[in-house]
């Protein structure tokens, strides 16, 4: 499957996209058609396609990826809160394991389950969102 996964292949460097944040254990980007400007996906660096599939040992430092980058949506985006949230097979629309992050402000219009996905105005604000985030993220690990 790592030879077929998008996720896989953005990691590997073969599909660019927006890198916000990387470690060891895991790997961020910008998602390709957010809820609102800022919004993450979080993967692990093995490919491992649900919850349940994440070995004990990746729990605690893929976890403590996942705040830091909610921690540096928020911050960056200037958000009253987050949304977090990662679907398992039912609604994943790559079969590998990812964490939405989704900066959120009260009366933003999202409810329920029913999300007004957009894009960015222009590849020049998907790129300054990606550069905020990560100095946020290099500010808040020190």
């Amino acid at each position: 499957m790592p030879d077929t996964c998008l996720f896989c292949r953005m990691i590997q460097g073969e599909v660019a996209t927006p890198v916000v944040y990387e470690s060891e254990v895991s790997f961020g980007f910008l998602d390709h058609r957010p809820l609102f400007p800022g919004h993450c996906l979080l993967v692990p660096r093995r490919h491992i396609e649900t919850l349940t599939d994440l070995p004990a040992d990746l729990i605690r430092p893929f976890f403590a990826d996942v705040q830091l980058l909610t921690r540096a949506v928020q911050t960056t985006m200037a958000a009253e809160g987050s949304f977090v949230a990662m679907n398992n097979r039912v609604s994943q629309s790559v079969p590998h394991l990812h964490v939405h992050v989704v900066p959120r402000n009260r009366g933003d219009g999202l409810k329920g389950f029913f999300w007004p996905r957009t894009r960015y105005a222009s590849d020049a604000e998907m790129e300054a969102v990606q550069a905020q985030i990560r100095e946020t993220i290099d500010r808040l690990a020190r």
